[in-house]
């Protein structure tokens, strides 16, 4: 069956400025409630006669939606109705306003006036409102609820939900807004389900919602999430598990499949939104998904920060096209993220491209805080503004048989020396025409790096002209890394046409390279009309 495309599209609420942000003037003057300086008449003292006026303001990795308050014309001074966070503050932080009267400025802009409840909306070119279409949602928490009773051990099992479309729902604001901790993570699903075990999404659309689309919680374990579309959504696509971790095994959450599904045009409301976000949960397969245009991370796993143990462990993240990340929104983030132990769990044979971060941190694989004994491996990363591979910080990771290629700064990061071993590198092609190879802190020699081919791909570049943490290939070799690695050109068939296949002659078979089929990593063709992915 094919199902129809959603072809309506969502219209941005009144916004000043149209493109881009403003800034405040240096740092915040107080974090609860935020106040801060703004510059010139950016903000206006009448915006607060209005009972809608927001500011969104973004920090690092997480944003903030809070009620315009005060506006101090005299000292360009404003109040918000909530806090930000002291951690993640900027100075210079940017920030937009919706919902000013004046910001209905341009043509697909609207505006609520919710004392009189009047929407003014000025219409695109070609746009007949006596003709068009107009939804505005009511619903703002749940569409469809999936609810066992985990406390008499009843649980909701085995049913499908097959073919079917569920879309339009808002999102609200608290009085004292709104401030993200990481990935958008207090904001809930639409569809949601806890106390369930062996049901499926086969075949749905999730549409045009002011949320995460699908929350599987407390107490689901084995669900079949396959063939969906989930596409121009508030916050991200789907959860699993939840932040806490439960001792009952009754409310374990785990053992879900999810293939086969295209997520994109997300964060939308809230920008920290992930397109697939795993908390405590394991024994997870997540594989060919098609995750594209989205703010922040596409795959996040884990929920622990440091060395103790979790749940989230055995999960499978395996041939997923990963793309258009963080579009220079936000700061701190990756293809696939992780966070904390986790024993068994496999990152390969993933295709990872154009990973661009605001500030710092647009990395392809990002194994950060405590992320240990992960596998990563056959993946394919390319175009990343600050690498292809960042550990944060952990213990025995592997990442071996990879493609790294093109990272605008860097190639490989490390940026926390530890007494124990942080991982073991080997057999991976390391090709790039601009940064350095080593980013951040490689001086204790905690590592492991062996049998790698590296290759600088600019004019005239020699092995004697590349720096290893500033230090010669040869003084590299002495600390005892490298030992059998090489310095070629990997002959690939066309890189610059993202093309990363080897041809016949390559070096990189002489020390083991497996070839990686980049086709592999889609959405499986049964499945692609379906979801609407012609890739």
């Amino acid at each position: 069956m094919v199902f129809p495309t959603i072809v309506r599209q969502r219209r941005q609420r009144a916004r000043t400025p149209n493109t881009g942000f403003d800034q405040i003037d240096g740092d915040y003057l107080s974090t609860n409630p935020a106040r801060f300086k703004f510059h010139n008449s950016d903000i206006r003292p009448d915006w607060t006669n209005s009972e809608d006026v927001e500011v969104v303001g973004l920090q690092k990795w997480v944003d903030f939606r809070h009620p315009l308050l005060e506006v101090d014309p005299v000292s360009r001074t404003v109040t918000l109705a909530g806090q930000v966070s002291p951690d993640t503050k900027e100075n210079n932080a940017r920030y937009y306003v919706e919902n000013a009267p004046d910001a209905l400025d341009s043509p697909g802009e609207w505006y609520l006036n919710r004392r009189r409840g009047v929407v003014t909306y000025w219409p695109k070119p070609g746009e007949d409102l006596k003709t068009a279409e107009i939804i505005a949602p009511v619903l703002r928490s749940e569409l469809v609820r999936i609810e066992g009773d985990l406390p008499n051990q009843r649980l909701v099992h085995d049913v499908v939900f097959r073919g079917l479309t569920f879309a339009y729902a808002d999102w609200t604001l608290a009085t004292n807004g709104y401030m993200d901790g990481q990935a958008a993570s207090q904001i809930r699903g639409q569809v949601t389900a806890q106390g369930a075990v062996s049901c499926e999404f086969e075949g749905c659309t999730f549409a045009h919602l002011g949320g995460y689309a699908l929350d599987l919680g407390r107490g689901c374990q084995h669900f079949r999430i396959i063939g969906n579309e989930f596409v121009d959504l508030g916050a991200g696509g789907i959860r699993v598990g939840e932040p806490s971790i439960r001792s009952d095994a009754l409310e374990q959450n785990f053992g879900h499949l999810i293939t086969d599904n295209h997520l994109h045009q997300m964060g939308r409301v809230y920008a920290p939104a992930v397109g697939i976000i795993v908390f405590q949960s394991g024994r997870n397969h997540i594989a060919h998904n098609h995750i594209h245009d989205l703010y922040y991370t596409a795959i996040s796993v884990g929920w622990n920060w440091g060395y103790q143990e979790t749940p989230c462990r055995e999960n499978l993240i395996e041939f997923n096209h990963l793309h258009q990340i963080g579009q220079g929104m936000l700061s701190d983030m990756g293809a696939v993220y992780t966070l904390g132990i986790q024993k068994g769990t496999v990152v390969r044979n993933n295709l990872i491209h154009d990973v661009n971060s605001f500030d710092y941190g647009g990395w392809g694989l990002y194994t950060d805080e405590g992320s240990s004994d992960i596998v990563l491996e056959n993946n394919i990363v390319y175009r990343c503004k600050s690498a292809s591979f960042h550990q944060h910080y952990g213990r025995d990771n592997i990442i071996s048989n990879n493609i790294l290629a093109f990272g605008k700064e860097h190639q490989l990061m490390r940026s926390r020396e530890e007494s124990h071993n942080s991982f073991t590198l080997e057999r991976n092609i390391i090709y790039f025409d601009s940064g350095d190879l080593l980013g951040s802190q490689w001086s204790n020699d905690n590592f492991k790096m062996d049998q790698n081919e590296y290759f600088d791909a600019r004019s005239g570049a020699a092995l004697s002209t590349l720096k290893f943490a500033g230090a010669t290939f040869a003084e590299w070799q002495r600390r005892g890394h490298d030992q059998n690695s090489v310095f070629a050109d990997p002959h690939f068939v066309a890189p610059r046409k993202d093309d990363f296949r080897l041809q016949t002659d390559s070096p990189a078979f002489k020390f083991g390279f497996k070839p990686i089929d980049p086709e592999e990593a889609s959405i499986r063709k049964k499945y692609r009309k379906r979801v609407h992915d012609t890739e």
